[in-house]
């Protein structure tokens, strides 16, 4: 792992985690306390202003002890990704105390797009996101820095979390536009509009709305979630006219090949009462 500045600054430990200091500790929980320390010194001076000395020093660990738990940036950087629940076994749990990830997500609204219940997936979907938004603020912070710094962990979340999401909640999209219940517009439009609010009202909460002064708006999460629920709704839903004027003229279709098959039927019997 490559060094990035050789001293260390006076607050290198001021504002980590409560180090356990150097005695022994069992491989994994170490590995954890490493990832924990890395994450929260990175969200709060980014990725090109932390050093491994001051990793290790807020972690209570000598270098080496990094080393050997993580050979390159890149194994630290994954697990910092699977540590924030992407791809890890032991994920960040939201207030509801519900871990955070993708297949979590899928848990949550699974029973909701079965019933087609879209109301109640959206909604859902963006309580989830808000809370762990709420619970994990550093999170975020991560994402802006390595989307910024260009940072390879930007590509590792994208591969892992935001592609994968899109990719869900976009074919659901796609599914009900063929079931006419949604009008047409690209997805992934979608997609972005809804989870972009969400992340939004998040960035707000996190950076701006802790002054008073500053604040905008004071909605609690579940109140959101349903605003912005509805917001969405409004825009992307078949017209209910529309629908029935659909619905309509298939019953008519229907009917109409009903009348051609039994007259048909009456024709042919005619027919064959003729040649008795």
């Amino acid at each position: 792992m490559t060094r990035q500045i050789e001293t260390p600054r006076p607050d290198a430990t001021a504002a980590a985690p409560t180090p356990t200091g150097g005695g022994r500790m069992a491989a994994e929980d170490r590995r954890l306390q490493i990832v924990k320390v890395a994450m929260h010194l990175f969200s709060e001076r980014g990725f090109r202003g932390t050093t491994t000395k001051e990793i290790a020093q807020a972690a209570g660990v000598s270098e080496a002890i990094i080393f050997r738990h993580f050979a390159t940036k890149d194994d630290l950087y994954t697990a910092i990704i699977d540590c924030k629940a992407c791809a890890g076994a032991r994920p960040v749990e939201t207030e509801s105390g519900q871990p955070f990830n993708v297949e979590a997500i899928r848990h949550r609204v699974a029973d909701a797009m079965r019933a087609r219940d879209d109301r109640a997936v959206f909604q859902r979907l963006a309580l989830t996101m808000m809370e762990h938004h709420q619970a994990d603020p550093e999170f975020l912070r991560l994402l802006m820095y390595s989307a910024l710094e260009g940072h390879q962990l930007a590509q590792i979340f994208w591969d892992k979390n935001v592609r994968v999401l899109y990719e869900f909640l976009g074919g659901y999209i796609r599914e009900r536009q063929r079931e006419g219940a949604f009008r047409a517009v690209n997805p992934f439009v979608v997609v972005r509009a809804f989870v972009g609010a969400i992340i939004h009202n998040s960035l707000n909460n996190i950076l701006w709305d802790r002054d008073p002064a500053r604040r905008i708006l004071d909605m609690p999460n579940d109140e959101a979630a349903r605003e912005f629920t509805e917001i969405l709704l409004r825009g992307i839903q078949a017209d209910p006219a529309r629908k029935a004027a659909k619905r309509g003229d298939a019953a008519a279709g229907k009917s109409a090949a009903a009348r051609v098959k039994g007259g048909a039927k009456g024709g042919a019997r005619a027919n064959k009462n003729k040649k008795r």
